[in-house]
This record gives structure tokens, C-alpha cells and sequence, in this order.
């Protein structure tokens, strides 16, 4: 009869160390979701800094576009605590780069300057961080998801109040990077 005991006792250790093991994994994963996340914040934000960097080298230029001064002014004043809030600037610093590229093309003064060459890459850096950090997020957030909805750890995620977690979404201008010539 001891055995049963023990079989009892193993399965119920089994079971508290599979909580346990599937709970630190889920604050792991949220732990990693918002670090993945704030690092996107911190790229998006150092982006927001280039192109400003951009619009003041080019402020001679530019002095007929004042609505790109203006948008600039109002890109680094936008938020980006939600996903949503990040694919809306993320919409619109596509949109003010473009415009920005467009109006430097009928410049050559504008486009042989090193220092906006220089911006040109470094720009072209931090979009390559803002892509691998996005894909980092959705992965880590697609495993999490998976974790809450998968039998039986979604009965542990629901015990301790795990909610699955959103996406980063991007329209289809997502999957053309801004025109970054340089020359």
C-alpha cells in the first residue's frame, strides 16, 4: 500500500512542478513581450530623432515645405504605448520619409551632402532594428498566445489571470521600406 502513496505523492509533485514550470515560463514570456516592446518604442523614437535630424539638414531646401515641419513636429509628439499607437506612427513616419525623399530627389545639392548621406544609413539602420524587433515581438507573443490557449497550461494561464497578447499590425505599406537612395 506504501506505493500507492508514493505514486500519489510523485503525481503530485509531477503536477506542482509542471505549474510551476509553465507559470515562470508565462512571466518569462511577458517579461521578454514587454522588453521586445519598449525596445521597438526605443527605436521608433530614434527614428522620430533622424528624421528631424533629417528636416533640420535640409531646412534650406525644405523652406517651402513647411507641412513637413509640421508633421515632424507632431510625429514626436505622438504616442507609443499600444500596438496600435505604433503601427499609426509608424504609418506616418513612412509617409513624412517618403515625402522627405521625394522632395530631396529634385535637389542634387541635397543628395550629394555627406551628412545627409549619413542620416540616409542611419535611418536604413534603425528600420532594419524596427523589422527584426517587430518580428521578435510577434514571435515571442505568438509562443505566449499558444502557452494560454494550448490544454492544459491554459488552465495554469487562467488560474494566475494570463491574457493573451496583442499583435503588432502593419498595413501592406509594411512590406516596402522607405526609399533610402544614396548617393
Amino acid at each position: 500500500m506504501w506505493w500507492i502513496l508514493a505514486i500519489f505523492i510523485i503525481i503530485i509533485l509531477a503536477a506542482f512542478f509542471y505549474i510551476f514550470y509553465v507559470y515562470n515560463r508565462l512571466v518569462s514570456l511577458k517579461n521578454a513581450i514587454e522588453n521586445t516592446y519598449n525596445q521597438i518604442r526605443v527605436a521608433m523614437k530614434k527614428r522620430f530623432d533622424m528624421i528631424g535630424q533629417l528636416v533640420d539638414t535640409t531646412k534650406s531646401y525644405l523652406k517651402y515645405e513647411k507641412s513637413v515641419y509640421t508633421e515632424v513636429t507632431r510625429l514626436r509628439k505622438m504616442p507609443i504605448t499600444t500596438p496600435e499607437d505604433i503601427r499609426k506612427a509608424d504609418e506616418a513616419s513612412r509617409s513624412i520619409l517618403g515625402r522627405l525623399f521625394a522632395v530631396m530627389e529634385n535637389y542634387p545639392d541635397v543628395k550629394g551632402s555627406e551628412n545627409v548621406k549619413e542620416l540616409q544609413e542611419s535611418i536604413k539602420g534603425v528600420e532594419d532594428e524596427i523589422a527584426r524587433q517587430r518580428y521578435l515581438y510577434n514571435d515571442q507573443v505568438q509562443t505566449f498566445n499558444i502557452i494560454t490557449d494550448v490544454f492544459p497550461s491554459n488552465i495554469i494561464a487562467r488560474m494566475f489571470n494570463f491574457k493573451k497578447k496583442e499583435y503588432l499590425k502593419f498595413g501592406e505599406e509594411i512590406e516596402k521600406r522607405p526609399e533610402t537612395k544614396v548617393y
